[in-house]
């Protein structure tokens, strides 16, 4: 039986504890009254008391069909939920933005009226806003988090607002859960703690007891929740969408950002160290990418198909945690977004922008994906809370930047009201806007039928078979990484039958995968393999657009190399490697003993970046050693060049160095280990190797030599 509840004062006495027991009632040690539920635990109730029925589903017009706001209990429970954060973000609390332009490559007039689309090379000012999900404001940008990918477009037809984030699924099927998994997910309420992290008994209980979850649990555990840069990461509008064109034919669309500089994340020991290094290092990178003139890119492309392509798809289109796989449905690029400009206050903008799923213009449209249609109910409903009362669209980042005019007026904090006698709509004096049959927005007109119920399609109940194959389109490398990334999290996890139910899941997964975890958790036994409503498929092939690795760079443009230098660098290396750098459109940073600098060969001073205390490896995306000779015997004392130098290695790092610094490979211990990453940079030659080499950007062979080995007991199956 639940442990707590909400006291209530009684008028029924001791007495009666026995009458009430016999109703499904009883008193509880604090003198409160408990309703039971069938299985002997507190009846869940609405906040007037009304009993709950089903608290995983939404009202909805059959299986299939849209949400219905008559859904009181939802509604209860979403407007709660909305409103416990003042004046934070109750999720996405930790964001960072700027501004810039989305330039359309076509006329997509055939397949959507929205003027967005309507016309080559037009370009629509835009504010996107990046974000981590689960940690507060104060929160490290590094945390193992889904990222929020947030686009504002100012089009010439009001705001557009796609609302998306990094992953393209999510860990639940329908809105009503929502609250649930945010709960779960943030720090404990007992103890506030942890901060900005899942490892922990809530969040692991509640996944543990929603199998939708365990295709989003692959990318979370996976090397994408942990992005190198806001610049080399994916977008995704998640649900899907409609065009709709001027004749109201309608096309189904999937929305997909993808970054010119191609996908990077970093390893977890790495991500660590940033955090206690730079805990704005996201943040600080976007700035100093758009201040130096670097401006991020991405493509915006899309999936499309219609009504016969959704019928005949493996899994139901419109369930959140499922993809269509880009080797199916290829993605079509439509447009590119470019960010130029940084806000003037953070504050007035990147933390008073208000983005709503329900923006959009005449022309796109919603499917009846049940997460995308609470969404677009509950968006509109925190900002009264989040930002003080319903004129939030007053505010510069907000307002549109295209004519409008309605009859909205007073109201909290109200810039701007009506003019004239006329407040009301239809009126005979002719005053104020009027609508517009043919310009104005029309909903695609579905046909929809069935009986009011709260049920979850059966076309929703494959939980298995897309995570399956999200986990066999990653390299080994990647694998490795989402084994380690769940023994971390379920480590942290106080409670041996959550560790367990969550590996019985992972048994239909992946069986490999299920028995390594286990391993590394201590199991003596594997548990029973979790019940799946539908068994895990087989047939599905690796698709290797879901690889980060497969779908690496391969070159350094937009990335950073650190140098660590000392007095008496040699001058014409140094300059031959900047200038190399440069021209691969990288950026270098110097590392040096005193942040002062140092004084090169030709006798030039040369000012540091960093001092070595100060600029660790984690923020390089390669490393080169140019040192002197005269300096090597202070350097080989410095724990924190040991360190620089190792920490590089273990997280596969290029690193490229002269001669004079072979004794500090041998101080960080790898001096006998060089391999194909560790490259000798002492001409002209080896500089054009090493440039080469380092778009690359990683050498995972490594990795095994650096980490403990595997546990090799063998398991019993129970």
């Amino acid at each position: 039986m639940a442990k707590r509840t909400t006291k209530a004062p009684s008028a029924v006495s001791d007495a009666d504890t026995v009458a009430l027991h016999d109703q499904q009632l009883h008193r509880g040690a604090g003198g409160e009254l408990h309703q039971f539920a069938e299985d002997g635990h507190d009846l869940l109730t609405t906040a007037q008391g009304g009993p709950v029925a089903d608290d995983q589903n939404t009202l909805r017009i059959g299986a299939r069909g849209p949400s219905l706001i008559e859904d009181f209990h939802f509604r209860e429970k979403i407007f709660h939920f909305d409103h416990e954060r003042i004046p934070e973000r109750v999720v996405h609390a930790r964001g960072y933005g700027a501004h810039g332009f989305f330039e359309t490559y076509e006329s997509l007039s055939d397949l959507t009226r929205a003027d967005i689309f309507q016309r080559a090379g037009e370009k629509t000012p835009v504010f996107v806003r990046f974000s981590t999900v689960a940690g507060n404001k104060g929160s490290a940008d590094l945390a193992r988090d889904v990222r929020g990918f947030a686009v504002k477009f100012y089009t010439k037809e009001g705001n557009w607002d796609l609302v998306g984030n990094n992953i393209p699924v999510f860990f639940i099927q329908d809105a009503i859960k929502f609250p649930d998994l945010i709960h779960a997910a943030k720090q404990e309420p007992d103890r506030a703690f942890p901060q900005a992290q899942t490892a922990h008994d809530n969040f692991w209980d509640f996944i543990s007891l929603t199998p939708e979850s365990m295709h989003m649990v692959m990318w979370i555990m996976s090397d994408r929740a942990i992005p190198r840069s806001l610049r080399f990461m994916e977008g995704f509008g998640v649900h899907t969408f409609r065009f709709v064109n001027a004749e109201d034919q309608s096309t189904f669309v999937k929305f997909h950002w993808k970054p010119k500089l191609g996908l990077q994340s970093v390893a977890w020991n790495e991500a660590v160290k940033i955090n206690g290094a730079d805990p704005d290092f996201h943040r600080r990178d976007l700035w100093q990418s758009i201040q130096s003139g670097n401006f991020p890119e991405w493509e915006l492309c899309v999936q499309l198909f219609d009504q016969d392509f959704a019928d005949s798809f493996d899994f139901d289109i419109l369930d959140p945690t499922k993809i269509i796989p880009e080797e199916i449905l290829p993605v079509k690029p439509i447009g590119r977004l470019v960010l130029d400009r940084m806000p003037d206050n953070f504050f007035a903008e990147t933390e008073q922008v208000a983005f709503m799923t329900q923006n959009v213009p005449p022309g796109i449209d919603f499917s009846n994906d049940p997460l995308l249609q609470g969404r677009n109910f509950s968006y509109l409903d925190t900002q009264l809370k989040r930002l003080g009362g319903p004129n939030f669209t007053h505010l510069p980042i907000n307002a549109p930047k295209c004519p409008f005019a309605h009859f909205q007026q007073d109201g909290h904090m109200a810039m701007r009201n009506p003019v004239g006698r006329v407040n009301y709509q239809p009126n005979s004096q002719g005053e104020g806007p009027r609508e517009s049959p043919s310009r104005g927005y029309r909903h695609f007109p579905a046909e929809e039928q069935g009986p009011k119920v709260r049920l979850r399609a059966e076309s929703f109940a494959d939980h298995y078979s897309q995570a399956r194959q999200f986990f066999i389109s990653q390299t080994g490398a990647e694998q490795r990484h989402i084994a380690s990334a769940l023994t971390f999290e379920l480590s942290k996890v106080e409670m041996p039958v959550i560790r367990e139910r969550m590996v019985s899941h992972l048994m239909n997964i992946d069986e490999t995968l299920a028995t390594t975890v286990a391993q590394k958790l201590g199991f003596q036994t594997m548990p029973s393999r979790a019940d799946a409503a539908v068994a895990t498929r087989q047939d599905l092939e690796a698709s290797p657009a879901l690889s980060i690795v497969e779908r690496g760079p391969k070159r350094f443009e937009g990335r950073k190399l650190g140098i660590l230098v000392s007095d008496g660098v040699d001058a014409k290396l140094l300059k031959g490697l900047t200038a190399a750098i440069t021209k691969e459109k990288g950026v270098v940073e110097l590392i040096a003993p005193k942040v002062g600098g140092v004084t090169a060969s030709d006798g030039k001073r040369i000012e540091a970046h960093h001092m070595i205390d100060g600029g660790p490896s984690v923020l390089f995306d390669a490393v080169a050693l140019l040192v002197s000779p005269s300096a090597i015997d202070d350097l080989v004392r410095e724990a924190t060049v040991r360190d620089f130098i190792a920490d590089a290695f273990q997280h596969c790092k290029y690193i490229g160095y002269d001669e004079s610094a072979l004794p500090l490979l041998a101080k960080a211990g790898i001096a006998q280990d060089l391999d194909e990453g560790t490259l000798p940079i002492s001409n002209s030659k080896d500089l054009s190797s090493f440039v080469a080499e380092i778009g690359k950007l990683r050498v995972w062979g490594r990795e095994p030599s650096v980490k403990f080995g595997q546990a090799s007991s063998p398991i019993a199956s129970s």
